[in-house]
């Protein structure tokens, strides 16, 4: 249902005149395919240039219905021109609500009585056809009245098309029929319809996990899209006959400025929707990344050079949506609360049980006992979501009360924050812990908690123009806690056993969770957000009534929230020193813990990609090393022969019936340094040695793939040392679609290679097919034992998705001075190939790779090589510069499109 349903010709006449439409379908010396052709690729045009100069979009849809009306109704008459009786053409669907977008769903009903499909059978069958012809792509269903009610009392969504419908042309009678035969007393009742389409909107936020704000939103579909207000205009149709949104307001279900509020809204998402449409030249109503700049700038968001940080016009475009989305989604739970009282709980009255002197449950919603409540104490507004919180069996905040949230929330100020009583509520919300993130939530929902928190209110909509971060910042931020809490919950223990025991020994929890409520919060600032964001939490904590200490561990936690997964991703944690010098940093074992679960609820929603079972084993290897790192005590660090010999030792029990002497062992892993044992599990160890041990000269190179508890599928590759070995290996298994994750490359003294690669499917996916496992270690047998091929071509394409982003290559130097190597960081854009073109470029340099730690993040490419010269020294200065200026040249000229 729109704005407007009753497609008038005075209305219709604003755009195209049902006059000069027939005009032109009926023009003298045209052909009729070629006139109707040419009407609609005119009304297209027209449409297009009206949306150019800022026509209303209820107009537009309108319009673009309208002239279908004419096409349909002309067409018909060519081929039944004496109306007969029995048949007619109704429009059904969005298309009977009268909105019809440029390439929207064009639905029709040929309705019938018995017999009369027959006797008109070529005459439809010519209309059909000629809709064909001229380019008229209709969703065409055939029935009777009886079929339509026995379709319509089988399914909600047949009824729902049936109740938009509108008569185009023919019997009117029989349409009447129809009408008369699909009312509430006959088929789906009110009070039926209304829980179907609840259950049915419940369960399509759940196909889009509850959110509207993913970086890639369906304008349509999504959570506050426009089926939230579809809902509300079959729900309204079905209780009172509404032809229009505008009697929600007329019967008191809206005020005027609500009433305002969802048209401006539904008129913002019909014009993005329309933009779309546009720019596509198809039906597509998903706000893709191909997409969003191109909308962006249809609204007359542009970046400036210089003025603005790269991508600011679209983030703005896009925190417009998501706050338009964010007010449409409170409007439709107002709504659809007050059609339950309306329509399930009728005149009955309902219980009603004191909470306090200021709220109530009425029913099973919490409301306040004066409308003028917010008025007088703004603090309540804090105050009822922390009750929410402590009475987990109330089911929201009453339609009226949130009426009231809407309407007061900009009292909350500066006095109200310095309120002690506002102040102990909210964070006593945080102490309570269950129900925390539901209710905060609501409190986002209903404009409260970015008033209360204006940093908050800064990011609220606020999205990143990259494929990494996959949730606007406010919704991330409660994603945080949300995985944050799941660990505090035996329910979810399956999830993350390793967090969930930890979870068990922190003191605060609540400390916890404010620590990742503020870690992001001050990218609305400007700045580096972890500095900006320790001040701002540091400050919260103390005017919150928190200690000093715990102050000081939160504002810790948010200024070193990413040191934990940057230095499992970017640093080669096998390395004591590594750990040494990340556990002086951490300094006590309660922060480490905090911090590991902090790391682990963020990489979670920052993106559900990037969480996987080896990113898991890396940061839970960091953690176990750097734990035994501070109980040993940071004057008495780890030493690397200790460790390789206790890697051994373990893997030596894993062996234990296996065949193989402990003095074998010991004699091949004597031609290996300690880097072998300190990068590799001793599961791994022990998977190697019995294959090694067996494998002939003749028979090498040996290649052995398999999954590893925890690690991922592992691929194995052990030979004779040979020119361009990483290249060529990464580029067979990058022309097999597979990611990389991590590559640790050792070189034996008398030149053989031990290489692993933990990959998976380059959907992200584990490799689970025994089949998958035999063609990687045969295509890269095929490779690696023929010493002719010294180039393997990557010709997979790069993912459309990549293609819009760009990412200049940025290369940087240091010296790993206790390993004697350099250390290589690249940051590119992401593509197929790319390991191998750059194994290319160390080959052509005669670079040696000592280690690879490899990151994709989203678009970007962040990988860091551990490199020396042919003699294993540092590479010099001068062959830094040359091969910075290769690099940059070979990656930024090798981009496919």
């Amino acid at each position: 249902m729109g704005v407007e349903l009753d497609l008038a010709e005075d209305e219709a006449a604003a755009v195209f005149s049902a006059r000069k439409i027939r005009t032109r379908l009926r023009a003298d010396g045209v052909k009729p395919v070629s006139a109707f052709r040419e009407t609609l690729s005119w009304g297209r045009d027209r449409l297009y240039s009206l949306f150019d100069d800022g026509a209303p979009a209820d107009s537009l849809v309108h319009a673009r219905a309208h002239i279908v009306d004419e096409v349909l109704r002309e067409a018909w008459l060519r081929v039944l021109p004496e109306a007969p009786a029995g048949v007619t053409l109704v429009a059904v669907g969005g298309y009977g609500r009268g909105e019809l977008l440029p390439h929207s769903d064009i639905d029709i009903l040929l309705l019938h009585v018995p017999g009369a499909l027959e006797q008109y059978r070529g005459a439809l069958e010519r209309f059909t056809a000629f809709l064909w012809d001229i380019g008229l792509e209709v969703g065409q269903s055939v029935r009777s009245v009886d079929e339509c009610v026995d379709e319509a009392g089988k399914d909600i969504t047949v009824i729902t098309n049936l109740i938009e419908s509108r008569l185009l042309i023919g019997d009117a009678s029989l349409y009447s029929q129809m009408q008369d035969a699909l009312t509430p007393d006959k088929v789906w009742p009110v009070a039926d319809f209304f829980r179907a389409k609840r259950d049915e909107q419940a369960a399509r936020y759940r196909k889009y996990d509850d959110t509207g704000y993913k970086l890639e939103p369906n304008v349509k579909e999504s959570p506050g899209g426009l089926r939230d207000i579809h809902t509300v205009g079959w729900v309204a149709k079905r209780h009172f006959g509404a032809q229009t949104l505008h009697e929600l307001r007329d019967r008191g279900f809206l005020t005027k400025t609500e009433c305002d509020e969802l048209f401006a809204g539904q008129d913002f998402l019909w014009r993005v929707r329309f933009a779309l449409h546009m720019i596509t030249g198809r039906r597509e109503d998903r706000l893709l990344f191909d997409h969003q700049i191109k909308v962006a700038a249809l609204f007359g968001y542009v970046d400036v050079d210089g003025q603005h940080h790269p991508n600011w016009a679209v983030e703005q475009f896009m925190q417009l949506y998501y706050r338009t989305i964010k007010s449409l989604s409170c409007l439709n739970d107002m709504l659809l609360q007050l059609f339950d009282d309306a329509i399930i709980h009728g005149d009955r009255q309902q219980a009603v049980h004191p909470l306090n002197s200021r709220f109530q449950i009425r029913g099973q919603y919490i409301e306040a006992r004066d409308d003028e409540l917010f008025r007088k104490q703004p603090a309540s507004m804090i105050e009822i979501f922390l009750l929410l919180q402590q009475n987990p069996k109330i089911g929201g905040v009453s339609a009226q009360t949130v009426r009231l949230l809407l309407r007061d929330n900009r009292l909350i100020n500066a006095e109200v924050r310095n309120d002690v009583r506002a102040r102990g509520f909210f964070i006593e919300m945080f102490r309570e812990g269950a129900g925390l993130t539901r209710n905060l939530r609501r409190m986002n929902r209903y404009g409260v908690l970015g008033r209360y928190l204006p940093a908050f209110g800064k990011v609220v909509g606020l999205m990143q123009y990259d494929l990494f971060h996959t949730l606007t910042v406010d919704e991330h931020l409660l994603y945080v806690l949300r995985n944050l809490r799941r660990m505090a919950l035996p329910r979810f223990q399956h999830e993350l056993p390793f967090c969930s025991e930890l979870f068990k020994k922190l003191a605060k929890p609540e400390l916890l969770y404010v620590a990742g409520f503020f870690h992001d919060m001050s990218k609305g600032s400007g700045g580096d957000h972890s500095e900006l964001g320790a001040v701002e939490a540091a400050r919260f904590c103390l005017e919150h009534g928190l200690s000093h200490a715990d102050a000081d561990l939160v504002a810790w936690l948010v200024q070193h929230h990413l040191m934990m997964s940057l230095t499992a991703q970017r640093a080669d944690i096998s390395d004591p020193q590594i750990v040494g010098e990340f556990a002086r940093k951490v300094a006590h074992r309660d922060r480490l813990d905090y911090l590991f679960l902090m790391t682990v609820a963020d990489i979670r929603a920052t993106n559900p990609a990037l969480w996987n079972s080896w990113r898991e084993s890396l940061l839970t290897e960091l953690y176990r090393t750097t734990a035994r790192a501070l109980e040993r005590g940071l004057d008495n660090p780890l030493r690397s022969d200790d460790m390789a010999a206790e890697a051994k030792s373990h893997a030596l029990e894993l062996l234990t019936g296996s065949g193989i002497a402990a003095a074998k062992s010991q004699e091949v892993w004597a031609r290996f340094e300690d880097d072998y044992f300190l990068r590799h599990s001793p599961e791994e160890l022990a998977w190697h040695l019995p294959e090694i041990v067996n494998a002939t000269p003749e028979a090498l190179p040996l290649i052995l793939v398999r999954p590893i508890d925890g690690r991922g599928t592992t691929v194995f590759v052990y030979t004779r040392d040979r020119d361009h070995l990483f290249g060529l290996s990464t580029g067979v298994l990058a022309r097999l679609g597979l990611n990389i994750l991590d590559a640790r490359i050792n070189t034996t003294a008398d030149g053989y290679t031990l290489d692993s690669y933990v990959v998976m499917e380059g959907d992200g996916s584990p490799i689970t097919q025994p089949h998958r496992f035999d063609e990687i270690r045969d295509s890269l047998h095929k490779v690696l034992a023929d010493s002719a091929i010294s180039i393997v071509d990557v010709n997979r394409r790069m993912p459309q998705r990549l293609k819009h982003f760009s990412t200049p290559t940025n290369i940087s130097f240091s010296r790993d001075v206790v390993r004697n190597r350099t250390i290589l960081e690249i940051v590119t854009a992401d593509r197929p190939g790319l390991l191998s073109l750059i194994g290319r470029v160390f080959h052509k340099r005669a670079i040696l790779l000592d280690a690879a730690k490899i990151g994709t993040i989203g678009e970007r490419a962040e990988d860091v090589f551990f490199i020396t010269d042919q003699a294993r020294n540092p590479i010099t200065d001068k062959m830094l510069e040359e091969l910075r200026e290769v690099l940059i040249r070979t990656l930024d000229h090798a981009i496919p499109h």
